[in-house]
C-alpha cells in the first residue's frame, strides 16, 4: 500500500485519539526509519521511548521469532522460565526484591498506586490513602494515573476522578513536611518527561527519601520512560543513589513488544498476594524473552556509552545556537531542549519531520529520545537537518 492509502484507512476505521504527523513508517534499521516509498528518516523518537535497541536488531529478533515459534502465551496461572529469569535480572541489577510484570506504562503505575494503598491499609488500616505527586508530572491515560497526573490540563472530561491524591512543587520539601496523617505514599519521576524532560534535584530526592522512611510513607518512582538504560544507568533512580521502595517501568524493557511492571523491595514483597492484583498478558514470554535481551545489551560499557552519547548530542545541537532553541537539558539519551518565545514546538516538529529527522515535543520545549544504539554518525545527520531547517 502507499503511504496515502495507509492514510485514509486509518482515517476511515481507527479512532481519531491521536495527534498524528503525516509520516507513514514502513520498515527499519538502526535509527533510520523508512516510508513506503523508500523516504528515510533519522529517528530521535524510538517510538516515544520503546525501541531503544533500534530496528532489526539481529539478537532481539532471533529471540522473539525463537521464543514465538516456542511458546507464544500462557497465563499467569503457570511458570515460564522466560519470565522468571527476566524478574531475577532485574532484581539482582537493581536491588530490589520482587517483580510484577504487566503490559504499558498507565497499568504499572496503577499498581505502584495498589501497592502503596494496600501496604498503608495492612498497617494502619483506613483513612491513610493519600498519595502525594508533583506538579508538572505525568503518570498515565487511566482514570487513577490521570488523576494522579500533577498537571491540570488533563483534569478534565471524565469525571469523577478517583480521589486521594494531592500535587505539591517539585523540589521543595516544605509542602510534604507539612503534609498530615492521610498520607500513604509519594510518587515521582525522577526525570519529568511529558511536562519538559526535567531531572529532578539531587539533594531534593535524597530530602525526599529519607522523609519517607521516618514517615513509614512509600517512596513510589515512576522510570516508564527514565528507566531501562534511558538516562546512562539502567534506572534513574541509581543515579540519585536511593533504593525506592517501588519502581514502576515500562517503555523500553521488550525493546518494542508491550510489556511493564512494578519492582519492589524487601518490604513490599509480600504485600499484593493471590487475588488482589492481576493481569492477563503481563509476563508473556515473547516479551519476556524480549526483555531478557533487552537487559543482555544494556551491560556497563553499554550505559557509559548512552551518557556520552547524550551529552555528544547535546553539545552538537547547542552548538547549532539555532534562533528557536534554548539550552538543552537532560539525562543520556533523555534529552529535552527550550524553545524561544515567538515559536512553538508543534511548528518545530513539524518542519523538521518535514526535511527527514522524527522528534517529540513535551511541556513547551522539545523532547529527544533516540534509540540508545544511534551512531554518532545518525546523531550528526539529525543536527545537520536542524541546522538546514532552522538556521537563520
Amino acid at each position: 500500500m502507499t503511504s496515502q492509502e495507509i492514510r485514509d484507512l486509518t482515517q476511515q476505521y481507527v479512532m481519531n485519539t491521536y495527534g498524528r504527523f503525516p509520516v507513514v513508517v514502513d520498515h527499519g534499521r538502526g535509527a533510520r526509519l523508512y516510508d513506503p516509498e523508500g523516504r528515510e528518516y533519522i529517528d530521535f523518537t524510538s517510538g516515544i521511548g520503546v525501541t531503544d535497541l533500534g530496528y532489526g536488531y539481529q539478537p532481539w529478533v532471533d529471540a522473539v521469532a525463537a521464543q514465538a515459534a516456542r511458546l507464544g502465551h500462557v497465563s499467569n496461572l503457570f511458570y515460564t522460565e522466560p519470565a522468571a529469569r527476566l524478574a531475577e535480572t532485574l532484581c539482582r541489577r537493581t536491588g530490589e526484591s520482587c517483580v510484577f510484570f504487566a503490559n504499558g506504562g498507565g497499568e504499572a503505575n496503577e499498581g505502584l498506586i495498589k501497592l502503596a494503598r494496600k501496604y498503608s491499609f495492612d498497617k494502619y488500616g483506613r483513612g491513610r490513602a493519600t498519595i502525594l505527586s508533583l506538579k508538572n508530572s505525568f503518570h498515565g491515560r487511566t482514570i487513577t494515573t490521570l488523576m494522579a497526573t500533577g498537571q491540570d490540563v488533563f483534569h478534565n472530561y471524565f469525571f469523577p476522578f478517583t480521589e486521594g491524591f494531592r500535587h505539591v512543587p517539585a523540589n521543595d520539601l516544605a509542602p510534604l513536611e507539612a503534609a498530615g496523617n492521610d498520607v500513604c505514599a509519594v510518587l515521582v519521576e525522577l526525570v519529568q518527561g511529558e511536562g519538559g524532560v526535567l531531572p529532578l534535584e539531587r539533594e531534593y530526592v535524597k530530602a525526599l527519601a529519607e522523609l519517607c522512611e521516618k514517615r513509614d510513607w512509600l517512596l513510589l518512582v515512576d522510570e516508564v520512560q527514565s528507566g531501562v538504560g534511558r538516562t546512562g544507568s539502567l534506572f534513574a533512580f541509581q543515579q540519585y543513589g536511593i533504593l525506592p521502595d517501588a519502581v514502576s517501568f515500562a517503555k523500553g524493557i521488550a525493546g518494542g513488544l508491550p510489556m511493564s511492571g512494578v519492582m519492589a523491595n524487601e518490604k513490599c514483597r509480600n504485600v499484593l498476594g493471590p487475588g488482589t492484583h492481576a493481569t492477563t498478558f503481563g509476563a508473556n514470554p515473547v516479551c519476556a524473552a524480549a526483555g531478557l535481551v533487552v537487559l543482555e545489551t544494556l551491560d556497563d560499557a553499554f550505559l557509559a556509552e548512552v551518557k556520552e552519547k547524550g551529552e555528544y548530542l547535546r553539545r552538537s545541537i547547542e552548538a547549532l545556537e539555532l534562533p528557536c532553541f534554548g539550552k538543552t537539558r537532560g539525562m543520556g539519551l533523555m534529552i529535552g531542549i527550550e524553545v524561544k518565545e515567538g515559536y512553538t514546538n508543534r511548528e518545530i516538529a513539524d518542519r523538521l519531520i518535514e526535511n527527514g529527522l522524527l522528534v517529540l515535543t513535551a511541556g513547551p520545549g522539545m523532547r529527544l529520545l533516540p534509540p540508545l544504539v544511534i551512531t554518532r554518525e545518525e546523531m550528526d545527520a539529525g543536527a545537520a537537518i536542524m541546522r538546514r531547517t532552522l538556521g537563520a
